[in-house]
């Protein structure tokens, strides 16, 4: 089993690692925020209560602006988060 400091290391070094983890640790707010920092597209393995996370969406669109698309609907239609 991959451990949350392992995760951690492997997310910051290459966010796309966020979609091979665990479930638990891809509902991992830290994880999941370390993973959008490094590539914004990672939100598309976040589990879906941090897809409706406006820190974590934000982190993510600020990375990568397509990340948008993975966001919770409600998040989609937030006037800073798309001017982001």
């Amino acid at each position: 089993a991959v451990g949350r400091e392992d995760a951690l290391a492997a997310v910051r070094k290459r966010g796309r690692a966020l979609r091979f983890l665990p479930p638990e640790l891809q509902a991992d707010r830290e994880v999941v925020l370390e993973a959008v920092r490094q590539y914004g597209g990672a939100l598309e393995y976040a589990a879906a209560e941090i897809r409706a996370d406006r820190e974590a969406v934000l982190e993510a669109v600020r990375q990568d602006g397509v990340a948008l698309a993975f966001a919770a609907a409600e998040l989609r239609s937030d006037r800073e988060v798309v001017l982001e």
